[in-house]
């Protein structure tokens, strides 16, 4: 084994250590959810053999919660990002704009730019299921749109992209809160103002969601509902904060609560739906939101829960991101050589298992060799060491010098990712966008 791998083992052995196991969890089950929705729109289960026994609302849990899934991915996403900070600087109104987009961006960046390349190449190759072929879309305005934080409004006004692109809507959603969330932090400067900006915020999800307009792959896509959702996240992290420790019974309850909840949702919507109408997503977010301060308070104790029998949907949870931009790559040739040989839906539900399987080793390998190394180099780029140990004490820096920060975050942002996407959409032939 290569010391380049076995250092690749290492690093993530140590992060291991200090994740917390019940978060891992969710977003493995999360992830898992996005994979078999995808499959389930290629080869649905409620034509496989699986009808002769299992359930009706499993077979739609697994093929029809997708979407869910991705709300679900955007309150833990919150909440991580707000918690991180606040291990990192104390309180929100310390938050340093230029390295929380350095952290950011290194984390992000190098699996992006290592997709949308990849992407490019087989749509140049003119590869079914890879090519742009929409009227009115171009392979530079899908670069610009996915680099320029706004490829799920792209979609909206033009149809949707090939599926592998089509991903990319979610990650447009969050680096857009995120963009805004440390200078809203720095601005607001105080909790009692922040909060309740994010409680009314994560309240009107069902508002958004029935008040958006245009077409309806922008009502599914749209920023303000997935800000709601991840609105609800940060608001969970500050309420850690609040309050350091908990009772037992309040986790406990708070556990019960959101995995009831949340089984609701997942599972039995038609007896939610009555009940909350369109404020079921509101509802998920609510639980999800119980959940996770229930982990959080729970490892405060030292005696984590360890959720036997869960660690490799842990591991999906862990690999989660890598896995959520390179599923399709499994997803789509799989399905294409399934219809190849012909063979009959009524046996699709025995290749789930092994392509969600095989969804993880891709996602492994690419933690391993690429993202895990790549982060850790963009980090040594873009947050020298000379940096690191800087004071963090930044509540007394006037709004000012805050905006000034701000400008010149935008302006490295606008160097780095927007300037080369114009620079290459500007070659492209003009279109309806």
């Amino acid at each position: 084994m290569g010391k380049g791998t076995q250092q690749s083992f290492a690093t993530q052995k140590g992060h291991q250590s200090n994740r917390n196991a019940g978060i891992d969890l969710l977003r493995g089950i999360a992830i898992v959810l996005v994979i078999t929705h995808h499959l389930g729109l290629r080869l649905p289960l409620n034509k496989s053999l699986l009808t002769s026994f299992a359930p009706k609302w499993v077979l739609s849990t697994l093929n029809w919660r997708g979407y869910h899934a991705v709300f679900l991915f955007f309150v833990i996403s919150g909440f991580l990002i707000a918690r991180n900070s606040l291990n990192r600087w104390e309180r929100l109104s310390r938050i340093q704009p230029l390295v929380f987009y350095r952290r950011r961006a290194a984390r992000i960046l190098p699996c992006l730019f290592a997709l949308l390349a990849v992407l490019s190449v087989l749509h140049l190759l003119h590869l079914r299921d890879f090519t742009i072929k929409v009227p009115g879309q171009s392979l530079g305005h899908a670069l610009f749109s996915a680099l320029g934080l706004h490829l799920n409004w792209y979609e909206g006004i033009t149809g949707y992209l090939p599926a592998n692109w089509d991903v990319l809507w979610s990650l447009s959603i969050e680096e857009c809160f995120y963009l805004a969330f440390p200078v809203l932090c720095l601005l607001l400067r105080r909790d009692f103002l922040l909060s309740p900006l994010l409680v009314l915020l994560a309240a009107a999800l069902p508002w958004f969601l029935t008040h958006t307009g245009g077409s309806e792959i922008w009502q599914e896509k749209a920023y303000l509902p997935g800000f709601s959702a991840i609105a609800t996240g940060v608001l969970a992290a500050m309420v850690t904060r609040w309050f350091s420790h908990v009772k037992p019974a309040v986790y406990r309850t708070l556990c019960a609560v959101g995995t009831l909840g949340l089984f609701g949702v997942f599972c039995m919507p038609k007896y939610l739906w009555p009940v909350f109408g369109e404020g079921s997503i509101l509802f998920l977010t609510f639980c999800a939101a119980c959940l996770l301060l229930a982990f959080h308070w729970q490892r405060q104790t030292g005696q984590a829960w360890t959720l036997p029998g869960t660690g490799w949907l842990q591991s999906c949870g862990r690999l989660s991101y890598e896995i959520y931009l390179t599923h399709m790559f499994i997803v789509l040739p799989a399905v294409l050589l399934y219809d190849s040989y012909g063979w009959s839906e009524r046996w699709s539900a025995l290749v789930y298992l092994p392509l969600v399987m095989l969804c993880w080793l891709l996602g492994w390998l690419v933690s391993c060799f690429f993202s895990n190394p790549a982060d850790r180099w963009a980090l040594e780029q873009l947050w020298p060491k000379s940096s690191a140990h800087e004071s963090l004490k930044t509540a007394d820096i006037p709004v000012a010098e805050i905006a000034a920060r701000f400008g010149i975050a935008c302006s490295t942002l606008y160097r780095i990712i927007l300037k080369p996407a114009a620079l290459l959409a500007k070659n492209q032939p003009r279109d309806r966008l």
